[in-house]
């Protein structure tokens, strides 16, 4: 299958998006492979077609995460997000790049009951996204699931450590790996998925020697979050990084305060409008204008 990408791109002259060939290959996933011990891997959350635009020439891997569940339609958690909304945001973001690698999370309840429903979930991803894998939360009890995802043509990134989707069973948030027992859990869990044929594996929320052993054991990338700069990449929530939210957990760095940015110009436009001074004739249509 050919890796040369369509993208969309945004006509800011009136704001739509327009289908052209970008005669680019993207990032394939045994590239990624290849990067084990290398340059680090830089991937970022995407959810729409601009920030995909704006994001894709700086990023290896774009992943539309189940996180635009409280992003992007203020869930409580992860766990309410529906295939649907997987498969709309992911082609968006397929459409918004032509350069980095797009992963798509499998939503709970996608993957869990057997490898077979994850197989069907995980094709229609792929399908109707154009995406090049699927990641799926989980340890050592879904090896088999990975496995079988990966000798029928699916690329899978695992995922370990603070799973979201089990939220209710972990009863938050919190870093994991605390005692020894939970710390060889969690390792254990990441040589499964690897053993089993994940491309990469994304640890977070661990003590951070737990996610060094791992990179270290591993044949295949890490990608950390809240987990150690020693990873063999780094992966955050876009908006958390961009400081759109004022609550920053502690494993976030902010690189802009866009909450400010965003919220200035909103301010400066209301005035405006309440005073009458915009729109101004540059922004009006007269009959005597010259076409």
């Amino acid at each position: 299958m050919s890796t040369t990408s369509m993208t969309l791109t945004l006509d800011t002259s009136t704001s739509r998006a327009n289908p052209t060939p970008a005669p680019m290959k993207r990032l394939t996933v045994p590239r990624i492979r290849q990067r084990k011990g290398g340059e680090p891997l830089v991937m970022l959350t995407a959810y729409t077609v601009r920030m995909a635009q704006i994001m894709d020439p700086h990023c290896d891997m774009l992943l539309v995460g189940d996180s635009l569940g409280q992003v992007i339609y203020g869930l409580p958690h992860t766990v309410a997000v529906t295939m649907e909304m997987m498969c709309a945001h992911g082609a968006a973001v397929v459409r918004g790049s032509y350069h980095a690698a797009v992963i798509v999370d499998m939503p709970f309840g996608s993957y869990e009951a057997s490898p077979e429903q994850a197989f069907t979930n995980a094709s229609r991803l792929l399908k109707e996204t154009g995406a090049a894998a699927v990641k799926l939360e989980g340890g050592k009890v879904l090896a088999p699931t990975v496995e079988f995802l990966t000798s029928r043509g699916i690329p899978v990134m695992a995922h370990v450590g603070l799973t979201p989707q089990a939220v209710n069973i972990l009863g938050g948030y919190g870093v994991r790996g605390k005692s020894d027992v939970e710390a060889r859990s969690i390792v254990a869990d990441a040589t499964a998925m690897a053993d089993a044929g994940a491309f990469s594996i994304v640890i977070e929320g661990v003590m951070e020697p737990i996610a060094i052993e791992i990179t270290k054991t591993v044949a295949c990338p890490t990608i950390g979050i809240g987990a150690s700069a020693q990873c063999d990449g780094q992966v955050l929530v876009t908006e958390d990084m961009l400081g759109l939210f004022e609550r920053t957990p502690k494993f976030v760095k902010r690189y802009g305060t866009m909450s400010k940015v965003v919220a200035d110009a909103v301010k400066a436009y209301a005035g405006e409008v309440r005073a009458r001074t915009f729109p101004t004739e540059d922004n009006l249509y007269r009959a005597d204008e010259e076409k």
